[in-house]
């Protein structure tokens, strides 16, 4: 009778997990598989002359090594400076990233730039939705935005957004992030391949069906469909995802655009502690959001039940992290009927056509930034797969414990700038 609940268990786990890992290689491959959604996700041909204004959100904490930088690309964009107005974010008791952006904005006081200031918040909580909401109030201009400290901005991206906001005539719009730090550890070029799908492919099908997780940054906002909203829920971890689920459940449309010569640059965390929290927050962030609610309120099934398949995705990477253990012990050592075995070998088989995909996709995504894909890198990634799924799924059993505790305090993932170096050297190749 144990035994043959253990086949049962055994098929019914397998099966599920098949199911489940073929939707997601759907998912990642949509915009390859369908002319019409690659061509939606592309860039304009042409920008239209400048309309739109910008109130641009930096959220920083302990950012000090980052933020000039970013603040310089930001207010050098190709873009009238007129209609750009750059608010840096810091907590008060943040005095380095304060002085550092004071510093900047002193400088570009003296080159006649006057369209950057620090706001400074002294209340709790601490972290990135709570910022964005205390600056909100400040804006004065049409679209707000937000980038991250560590963001390296294409200068065209507000001429492209505004054509976008112009000729179709949408409230929000998702434009492309990509990490570039390929080479920089074991974990960064499958972490690097993650933001390359979710970006180019997976959001444009969650746009398509009205039902999408918003990235944390350069997505641009009508102000006032934000005022509509209430600002960002200052308790969520992943307050872009909620934002996004709670715009869909209005009805509003989001354009997501991904053209890999537009994209924000970013870095992968540094260490694999970083990496770690960084991955907890979101999981938990993902876990409120579904115990929250919101996707209920969506108006049709279909944007239910992905609203509700994404959130939940995180309790699913922890099941997977319990079951892959245990499925190679019991190749091992658990003699099963030859069905049963091959039943479940299914979802491993699954995982190596993932394995493929992304290997296709670094030679894309190198070639497509002026990189170039080693052969080490290939062979440092397949050796890096199976423990990157168990680091994945220790953050999901991780944050579900935080949860469990009623713990939601921030964790900061660390910057270093990582990324500029991988973009110089592409650069350099080029000239």
């Amino acid at each position: 009778m144990i035994v043959a609940i253990v086949y049962l268990v055994l098929i019914v786990v397998s099966i599920l997990l098949t199911v489940q890992s073929a939707h997601v290689l759907y998912l990642m491959l949509y915009t390859w598989d369908r002319a019409d959604a690659e061509r939606k996700a592309r860039a304009p041909d042409e920008f239209l002359p400048p309309q739109i204004s910008f109130s641009v959100l930096l959220p920083a904490r302990h950012e000090e090594d980052v933020i000039q930088s970013t603040i310089e690309r930001v207010v050098r964009a190709n873009y009238p400076a007129e209609l750009l107005e750059v608010f840096v974010i810091c907590s008060q008791d943040d005095d380095g990233t304060i002085k550092k952006a004071e510093e900047k904005i002193d400088d570009l006081k003296r080159k006649g730039l006057r369209n950057v200031r620090v706001v400074v918040f002294d209340d709790k909580p601490i972290n990135k939705p709570h910022g964005l909401n205390t600056a909100l109030p400040h804006t004065a201009n049409q679209v707000v935005t937000i980038f991250d400290a560590e963001d390296d901005i294409h200068p065209e991206i507000f001429s492209l957004v505004n054509t976008v906001m112009v000729q179709e005539k949408v409230k929000v719009v998702q434009a492309g992030v990509q990490l570039m730090n390929y080479e920089s550890n074991w974990y960064s070029t499958l972490n690097v391949l993650e933001y390359f799908f979710w970006f180019k492919s997976r959001l444009h099908y969650h746009a398509h069906y009205g039902s999408i997780p918003l990235g944390g940054n350069t997505v641009f906002f009508a102000r006032e469909l934000l005022l509509r909203l209430g600002g960002w829920d200052d308790r969520n971890l992943t307050e872009d995802a909620d934002m996004g689920l709670r715009i869909s459940a209005m009805g509003e449309r989001v354009r997501v655009v991904y053209d890999d010569r537009y994209v924000t640059k970013e870095e992968t965390p540094p260490t694999l502690g970083h990496f770690i929290r960084q991955r907890t927050r979101w999981s938990q962030g993902f876990m409120q959001t579904l115990k929250k609610g919101t996707w209920k309120k969506m108006p049709t099934r279909k944007q239910r039940w992905l609203a509700f398949y994404v959130l939940a995705f995180p309790r699913g990477q922890a099941l997977l992290g319990i079951y892959l253990p245990i499925s190679l012990g019991m190749i091992l050592i658990l003699k099963v009927p030859v069905l049963i075995a091959l039943c479940s070998y299914l979802p491993v088989l699954l995982l190596a056509a993932h394995f493929l995909v992304q290997a296709v996709g670094l030679y894309e995504f190198t070639s497509a930034h002026g990189l170039e894909a080693s052969p080490k890198a290939l062979v440092r990634m397949a050796i890096a797969w199976f423990p990157f799924q168990m680091v994945l799924a220790y953050a999901a059993l991780r944050a579900m414990r935080r949860e469990m505790l009623g713990r939601h305090d921030w964790e900061k993932t660390q910057h270093v700038g990582a990324h500029r170096a991988t973009t110089e050297e592409a650069e350099s190749r080029v000239g």
